[in-house]
């Protein structure tokens, strides 16, 4: 079996083959050059494994929440892959893909990500015995309104972290907050969710797939 997962709903590229239980993975810092990038350095990935598109099996992609345009680059990307190849397509939450990459169980996991104007995005999960458990909504919600939510000795991460400053030592006790390393998506989280959602057989269409956005209508992107 082999699965192609990407993620593009930040400044990061992250690109994930599995392979014949192998898991090769790539992470470019992008920025506003995704979309220019996206297409070639999908096919630099898999020549350097020796995969052609041909051969994948399923197609994943993370729905964001996120950067608006960078979501629907990669988002359309996958579907327009899964639909020439006719294969089925695995949407992940960003928020999925990032407390997928936190080990730490018995505690709340707490991404927290930059959704501009003074907003951030947000979930809490939990693991147990290695399973990621989504304990809340996705959320957009005002700094005070998310720390009322996180409980303590939560970990907490994400590019949203230095926009909290350090008061929240002072609002929720014995939280943990995990440095740069763990702030942005990584391509082999993508590919171990997918591997997850393929055995319970939750996957989709090229039709049924589409980015998350948190924010309301009016402040979203219209499809001209």
């Amino acid at each position: 079996m082999k699965i192609l997962g990407i993620d593009t709903s930040t400044k990061y590229l992250c690109i994930g083959v599995f392979s014949d239980g192998k898991v090769y993975e790539y992470n470019l810092e992008a920025g506003r050059l995704m979309s220019g990038l996206i297409t070639a350095t999908i096919k630099r990935v898999l020549d350097a494994i020796g995969v052609d598109i041909s051969d994948i099996d399923y197609f994943s992609c993370a729905l964001g929440p996120g950067s608006f345009t960078g979501m629907r680059v990669g988002v359309s990307c996958i579907k327009g892959l899964a639909w020439a190849n006719r294969k089925k397509v695995i949407g992940i939450s960003t928020l999925d893909i990032l407390a997928q990459g936190i080990k730490s169980e018995k505690k709340d996991i707490v991404p927290i990500v930059d959704a501009k104007r003074n907003l951030f995005y947000s979930g809490i999960f939990s693991k147990a015995s290695g399973e990621l458990k989504r304990k809340s909504p996705y959320l957009l919600l005002g700094q005070q309104e998310l720390l009322k939510k996180i409980k303590p000795q939560s970990v907490i991460f994400g590019d949203a972290v230095p926009l909290l400053g350090s008061q929240i030592f002072g609002v929720v006790k014995g939280v943990e907050i995990l440095d740069k390393d763990y702030w942005y998506p990584k391509a082999h989280n993508i590919i171990e969710l997918a591997l997850e959602k393929i055995k319970n057989k939750s996957f989709s269409s090229t039709f049924d797939v589409k980015p998350i956005y948190l924010y309301p209508k009016e402040c979203q992107i219209r499809n001209l």
